[in-house]
C-alpha cells in the first residue's frame, strides 16, 4: 500500500508513523535509533496529534444525541409496539401525571410482549351530576359547553384535551384514545338544568373538548338526543366536529337553523389523506369533511371551516388550499388555531413527530418554540391559540388575506336566544299568555 493511500486510514499521518518506527528502534532510513533520547523526541512529535484525536472523540461522545423525545415524565418503556397500536395516534402510554407508580414495558426473555393483544376501545358509562361546563376564559367566544364523552377515539395526536384523562388515573397517550367515558343520561341532565328558573340562555358549545360525533356516537346517540332537547327549548348551540356523522342529524339541525339556533364548524387540518390518516387516524378523511360541508350548506345550515391546529412546516402551507376547497363546498365562515402543546401533549407530539417525520422534527419543533418565546407552549390568554413572533404573525396574515378574498372573514350569522322557552311539565296549568 502506498504512503498516500495508507494515510486515508491512519489519522496520525506519515509523520507519526516515522516517529513510531523511531520508538521501535529503527529510523525511516533503516538504521538503528539512538536510544531513549530518540524515543522521547518521537513521543514529543506524536503526543499532540494523539491528544487532538482523543479530544475529537471525546467531543463526539459528549455531543447531544439526535432529537429523540424522552418518555413522559422521565419514564422508560412506555412506547407501545406499532402492531398493537395500529390505527391509533399516540406512540406511547405513559402513566398519568398524578399516578404514584409508572408503567414500564419490557421483555423478560420469554417474548411475553408478543402475546399482548391489539388495543381495543373500551367504553365506561359515567353518571354525572351536571352536564353544562362553565368557563371564564377571555379569549374564548363562549362561556358554557357540553361534552357528552371523555376521551376521543379519533386519536388526534395534538388534541389539547388529552391531559384531562390524568384526572381519571389514565394516560394522556393511548388510554385517551381507547378508554372512553360516556354520559348516557346527559340529555335528561340538560333538560333539568335548562328548566331551572335561574338559568339564563347563551350559546352552548359542543365539541370543544372531545368530538361529539366520534365513532361511539353511532351506538349511544347522546349528541343527537342533546340536540333534541336544545331544539325543544329553543336554545342556541355551536358544534365543532371532524366527523361526517353530523350530517345524520340534518333533520334536527335544519329546522334549528331556520330559527337561528345552530352553527356547525367542520375542522379540516389538511387535504393530504396520508398526513390526515397519520395525524388523525380515526377521523373522517379530508374529502368526507368537505362533502359534509356541502351537505350541511345545502340544507341551509350555517357552516364554517376551522383550520385547527396549524402546525408549522407540517400543514400550515395548506391554509389557502383548505380555505379555497371549503368555500367551494359551501362554507360561510373560517377560523384557525395554532398548535397548542400543554402538559403531556408536548412529549406526545414530539415522539409522534420523530416517529413519523424524523427529517422534519428539528425544524418543526424549532418553529413551535419561536412562536412561544423559546418554550413548547405559552398558556397566556391571547397567545396560546395564536402564538407570537414573526412566524405566527406571517401565518395569521396569510389566513386573514385568504379568508377576506373568499368572503370567509369575520363572524357570520349570530345565534339568537329569542326562541328560548321552558316547556311546561305535564299536568301544569298553562298561562293565558303562553
Amino acid at each position: 500500500m502506498s504512503l498516500e493511500r495508507d494515510s486515508l486510514f491512519d489519522p496520525a499521518g506519515p509523520t507519526t508513523r516515522a516517529a513510531g518506527r523511531a520508538v521501535r528502534g529503527t529510523r525511516s532510513d533503516g538504521t538503528k535509533a539512538a536510544g531513549p533520547k530518540a524515543k522521547a523526541a518521537a513521543l514529543a512529535v506524536s503526543e499532540p496529534r494523539a491528544n487532538r484525536i482523543l479530544g475529537r472523540l471525546a467531543e463526539e461522545k459528549a455531543a447531544p444525541p439526535p432529537v429523540v423525545p424522552p418518555a413522559l415524565d422521565g419514564e422508560v418503556g412506555s412506547a407501545v409496539d406499532g402492531e398493537r397500536r395500529r390505527g391509533r395516534g399516540a406512540v406511547s402510554n405513559a402513566a398519568g401525571r398524578f399516578e404514584p407508580a409508572a408503567r414500564i414495558l419490557f421483555d423478560d426473555g420469554w417474548q411475553s410482549l408478543e402475546d399482548l393483544p391489539p388495543l381495543r376501545t373500551q367504553v365506561t358509562e359515567e353518571r354525572a351530576r351536571t352536564v353544562i361546563t362553565r368557563n371564564q376564559s377571555p379569549d374564548i367566544a363562549f362561556d358554557r359547553s357540553i361534552n357528552a364523552y371523555r376521551g376521543c377515539e379519533h386519536g388526534c395526536v395534538y388534541c389539547f384535551a388529552r391531559p384531562t384523562h390524568a384526572y381519571h388515573g389514565l394516560s394522556a397517550g393511548l388510554d385517551f384514545e381507547t378508554k372512553l367515558f360516556v354520559k348516557p343520561d346527559a340529555p335528561e341532565l340538560l333538560a333539568r338544568e335548562l328548566s331551572q328558573s335561574s338559568y339564563q340562555p347563551r350559546v352552548i358549545a359542543m365539541g370543544t373538548n372531545t368530538d361529539p360525533y366520534q365513532p361511539i356516537e353511532k351506538r349511544y346517540e347522546v349528541t343527537r338526543r342533546l340536540l333534541e332537547v336544545l331544539s325543544e327549548f329553543g336554545h342556541p348551540v355551536g358544534i365543532v366536529t371532524k366527523s361526517g356523522l353530523v350530517a345524520r342529524d340534518i333533520d334536527i339541525l335544519a329546522p334549528m337553523a331556520e330559527r337561528g339556533l345552530v352553527k356547525v364548524a367542520i375542522s379540516i387540518t389538511t387535504l393530504d389523506p396520508h398526513l390526515a390518516r397519520t395525524m388523525e387516524p380515526r377521523a373522517a378523511s379530508p374529502h368526507v369533511r368537505l362533502g359534509t360541508i356541502r351537505r350541511l350548506a345545502d340544507a341551509g345550515i350555517p357552516t364554517a371551516v376551522l383550520t385547527a391546529p396549524l402546525i408549522p412546516a407540517l400543514n400550515d402551507m395548506e391554509v389557502e388550499r383548505i380555505l379555497d376547497a371549503a368555500k367551494a363546498a359551501g362554507a360561510s365562515e373560517a377560523g384557525y388555531v395554532m398548535l397548542r402543546l400543554p402538559l403531556e401533549i408536548a412529549d406526545l407530539f414530539r415522539e409522534w413527530l420523530v416517529t413519523h417525520f424524523p427529517d422534519k422534527a428539528r425544524h418543526v419543533l424549532g418553529l413551535i418554540r419561536q412562536m412561544h418565546g423559546g418554550k413548547d407552549y405559552d398558556a397566556a390568554f391571547g397567545k396560546r391559540m395564536r402564538g407570537d413572533g414573526p412566524y405566527a404573525w406571517t401565518v395569521g396574515r396569510r389566513f386573514e388575506i385568504a379568508a377576506r378574498r373568499l368572503g370567509l372573514a369575520g363572524r357570520g350569522l349570530k345565534l339568537t336566544t329569542a326562541h328560548f322557552r321552558r316547556p311546561k311539565p305535564a299536568g301544569v296549568q298553562l298561562s293565558l299568555f303562553d
